[in-house]
C-alpha cells in the first residue's frame, strides 16, 4: 500500500492571481485502524492544533489585506473629501450629470 500524504489546508482565491493563497499543513502520520487509543488522541490533538494554526494564519492574511484595501479605498476618500471641501456651498457641475 502506497504512502499516501495528508494534510490539512485552506485557499484563498482572488479576482488577482497574484492574491491568491494557500494555507497548508502536513499532518505527521496518518490515523490507522490499528493505532491503539493513545495514538489516536496524538492524532486528533495534531489534528487540532493544526486546524488552528491554519485559522490563525488565515485570519492575519485576511486582516492584512484588509488593511491594504482599507488603506486603498481611504485614499481615495481622503481624495474626494478634500475636492468636497474645496468646493463647499459652490455648485458642482460634476455632480448635476
Amino acid at each position: 500500500m502506497a504512502s499516501e500524504e495528508l494534510s490539512i489546508s485552506a485557499s484563498y482565491a482572488s479576482p488577482e492571481p497574484s492574491l491568491a493563497r494557500t494555507f497548508k499543513h502536513e499532518i505527521a502520520a496518518p490515523l490507522r485502524r490499528e493505532h491503539s487509543v493513545a495514538e489516536k488522541k496524538a492524532y486528533l490533538a495534531e489534528l487540532r492544533g493544526l486546524v488552528t494554526l491554519v485559522q490563525a494564519e488565515v485570519n492575519v492574511f485576511l486582516t492584512e489585506r484588509m488593511e491594504e484595501d482599507k488603506k486603498a479605498t481611504g485614499a481615495k476618500d481622503a481624495e474626494l473629501d478634500a475636492k468636497e471641501e474645496q468646493n463647499y456651498g459652490e455648485e458642482n457641475v460634476e455632480d448635476d450629470a
